[in-house]
């Protein structure tokens, strides 16, 4: 099977080197796209529902995690403040979905580029 890429939804740009450098550190080797907002992340997906969703996000509001699974997310996960520990849920995180979850089998899915740090 081969590695999966990663989407990274994010607009700050030092956020996105901080949780890239938390991948490179949890030894994630998966590529990386990043997109600067959620209308660049929809192009990436191509609205397909069988991409998994993981909300990594420093919000804690009810109504941001209800929007979320409502949306379609499979996992919300407040963002810990602490390097260390933000690097920590990277690599939990990176250990299930890229390690133990199955992902359901792609067709030939075309990959583009859609933004870079």
């Amino acid at each position: 099977m081969t590695a999966q890429p990663i989407l990274l939804v994010e607009d700050n740009p030092d956020d996105g080197a901080l949780t890239l450098r938390a991948f490179a550190k949890s030894n994630i080797s998966n590529e990386v796209v990043v997109a600067r907002d959620g209308a660049e992340a929809l192009a990436y997906l191509s609205r397909t529902r069988l991409i998994p969703v993981v909300v990594l996000t420093s919000s804690k509001q009810d109504e941001d995690i209800l929007d979320s699974y409502r949306s379609g997310a499979n996992a919300y996960v407040c963002k810990p403040v602490k390097f260390s520990d933000f690097a920590d849920a990277v690599r939990a995180l990176g250990a299930f979905w890229l390690l133990l979850n199955e992902p359901a089998p792609s067709r030939g899915r075309n990959r583009i580029e859609v933004g870079q740090l």
